[in-house]
């Protein structure tokens, strides 16, 4: 890639993860923390940068946000062209767009049919007396139980499954002359799957050279020699607060005790009761 194409794209994405970040809870935390340190007698003007920096260092924002960051990267979208449209970043095959839009409408058209014969409209403005009605009864909306049985699916599983079966793709050409490979499975949409090589390089923690928790330990192994061990590094992951040694450490397995706070800091959410 050029750097030049490189540099557009890491622009995108810190410009992508700033716009994410902007309307967060983290984002009024911080700056409402960024305020209060204002207020302290050693932040001066001359270096407040710097001096809000260190205060952010010091009272563990930074982790708070490097957490927040590499948890948007790892929920990024791919980037796509740039004057790509959006259905096209959305979906980049044409048959595959084709075959959602048929979908869509015909999901649409079984919706709006079962609609007339029930006369129920799908949207529609309530007037000012529904509106207090609803008002009035908005705490109690949970334990209502309308009738529902004369609704009927908009569609059966059996038919979704025909329109996954008779996807094709067009520029694909199996090379199957025989007719063999078409009865391995119904769906014949060429999927890129990983050699092996690939998948050993990708699950390279359940290699028989590496300890997993879960299974060493229940083998004729002292318990100190692993499970300890491996119990001690998990607390030590979680008072660090980093996200991203918390995402290495959980490949070999996560002890029960810790599986709640290690997956609150890998999501990057608040697992505390309020």
């Amino acid at each position: 890639m050029e750097p030049d194409s490189l540099h557009r794209q890491l622009s995108v994405t810190i410009a992508h993860i700033v716009q994410r970040l902007r309307g967060s809870k983290l984002h009024s935390e911080l700056e409402r923390e960024a305020r209060t340190c204002l207020h302290k007698s050693d932040v001066r003007i001359e270096s407040l940068k710097e001096d809000l920096k260190d205060f952010l260092r010091k009272s563990g924002w930074e982790k708070k946000l490097q957490n927040a960051v590499y948890h948007e990267l790892n929920v990024l979208p791919q980037p796509g062209h740039p004057a790509a449209p959006a259905d096209h970043t959305k979906e980049g095959l044409m048959y595959m767009r084709r075959a959602q839009v048929n979908w869509e409408k015909r999901v649409l058209k079984s919706l709006n049919s079962m609609c007339a014969e029930l006369a129920v409209p799908l949207a529609k403005k309530r007037s000012t007396d529904e509106q207090k009605e609803l008002l009035n009864k908005w705490n109690e909306m949970g334990t209502d139980e309308p009738d529902l049985s004369h609704f009927r699916p908009v569609y059966a599983p059996k038919d979704f499954l025909e329109v996954l079966i008779n996807l094709r793709n067009p520029n694909y050409d199996g090379g199957d002359p025989s007719g063999l490979r078409g009865s391995w499975g119904l769906i014949n949409i060429p999927l890129p799957v990983k050699d092996l090589s690939e998948l050993r390089n990708l699950f390279t923690e359940l290699g028989l050279n590496y300890e997993q928790l879960g299974v060493d330990d229940s083998m004729q192994i002292p318990n100190e020699l692993f499970e300890s061990e491996y119990l001690r590094l998990g607390q030590r992951v979680l008072s660090e607060h980093n996200s991203a040694a918390a995402q290495q450490y959980i490949r070999k397995g996560c002890p029960t005790g810790l599986r709640a706070d290690m997956w609150a800091l890998i999501l990057n959410i608040d697992n505390q009761l309020e």
